[in-house]
C-alpha cells in the first residue's frame, strides 16, 4: 500500500473499536509516521490526568502543539497517521484544518463497531495491561455518550470499516 503523495489518515471510533490497531497497519507503509495521542498524553500528562475534564484540557494543548508539526511532516512528503480520536465534530474539524493546512490528501477511517464488541475488547485490553490508559466501562459509556459518527457534509473522504 504505497502512497505517491502524502496522505493524512485519521480515525473515528469508540474506545477499543480498533483505532490503534488500524493505525499500526497504516503506519507500516514506507514513508509513513504514526502519531499517537495516547502515547503523547501519557508521556506528558499522565500524572495530571484524573478525569474526563483533564483529558479534554490536555488533549486540547496537545492538538495545538501538533498542528505545525503534522503540517510540516505532510508538507515534507511524509504520510501521517493520526492515532487521535475523531469522535466529535469539533475533533474532526481540527483534523480537517490540519489536512487543509498542507498539500496532502486525507482519509477519515470510521470504525463502526458495536458497543458490546468494544467493551469486550476493552476488558481484554485492560487485563493485558499494555495500553497507556485503562479506561473503565463507566468511562467508556461517558465518552461514548459524546460520540458522533462522521457525516459526508463534514468534508472528509470517509473509509467505512
Amino acid at each position: 500500500m504505497s502512497q505517491k503523495s502524502p496522505m493524512l489518515h485519521m480515525v473515528c471510533g469508540k474506545i477499543a473499536s480498533g483505532k490503534s490497531t488500524l493505525c499500526a497497519k497504516l503506519g507500516a507503509c514506507a514513508g509513513t509516521i504514526v502519531i499517537s495521542e495516547d502515547d503523547w498524553l501519557s508521556a506528558l500528562f499522565a500524572d495530571q490526568m484524573k478525569d474526563g475534564a483533564d483529558y479534554v484540557r490536555y488533549a486540547s494543548k496537545l492538538r495545538t502543539a501538533m498542528v505545525p508539526h503534522v503540517s510540516a511532516l505532510l508538507n515534507a512528503g511524509l504520510t501521517v497517521v493520526l492515532d487521535f480520536a475523531a469522535n466529535t465534530v469539533a475533533q474532526r474539524k481540527w483534523m480537517l484544518d490540519v489536512a487543509r493546512a498542507s498539500n496532502a490528501g486525507h482519509q477519515l477511517h470510521y470504525l463502526d463497531v458495536p458497543d458490546t464488541v468494544c467493551l469486550e475488547r476493552l476488558r481484554a485490553r485492560n487485563a493485558e495491561g499494555n495500553h497507556a490508559f485503562a479506561a473503565t466501562e463507566e468511562q467508556f459509556r461517558r465518552f461514548t455518550a459524546h460520540f458522533l459518527p462522521p457525516t459526508e457534509d463534514e468534508g472528509f473522504n470517509i473509509v467505512h470499516h
